[in-house]
């Protein structure tokens, strides 16, 4: 599926195909901590297909608990993640925060990984009060 997307301030947009059937949320520490929450969201993206069309990126290399090493790449102005790729000169699979996607309404995951390290409170939340936007606030 062909999708495009931003950061939260705008400055980088890219456009990319994903594979549909590896879009899954990851509870491992690492996504916790980077995302701010409780998880991450992610699509594989199809080989070659990612482009950056405007802005720029920075790079921090996290080396994982099995030793692989995957650049993910921030907007330099916002610092919104927009994707992990491994590290240069590695092979490996790139994927995209499905939170920057245009089309996120559209990209459903179809796995979770490392729930070992899930939070015991993010399985059900259907119990939890719901409000359209924040209650009080001025519209």
């Amino acid at each position: 599926m062909k999708v495009d997307g931003k950061c939260l301030c705008g400055a980088v947009t890219y456009e990319a195909e994903v594979d549909t059937s590896k879009i899954v949320i990851c509870h491992c520490t690492d996504c916790q901590t980077n995302s701010g929450t409780a998880y991450g969201v992610v699509a594989a993206v199809v080989d070659g297909t990612f482009k950056l069309r405007t802005g720029e990126t920075r790079t921090f290399v996290k080396v994982a608990d099995s030793g692989n090493r995957r650049r993910l790449e921030f907007c330099a102005t916002c610092g919104t993640r927009i994707v992990a790729k491994p590290a240069e000169g590695e092979e490996g699979l790139i994927s995209l925060r499905i939170g920057t996607a245009t089309q996120r309404d559209q990209l459903a995951p179809i796995a979770q990984l490392w729930s070992r390290s899930a939070r015991a409170w993010v399985q059900d939340l259907s119990e939890l009060p719901s409000f359209e936007t924040v209650p009080g606030a001025k519209s």
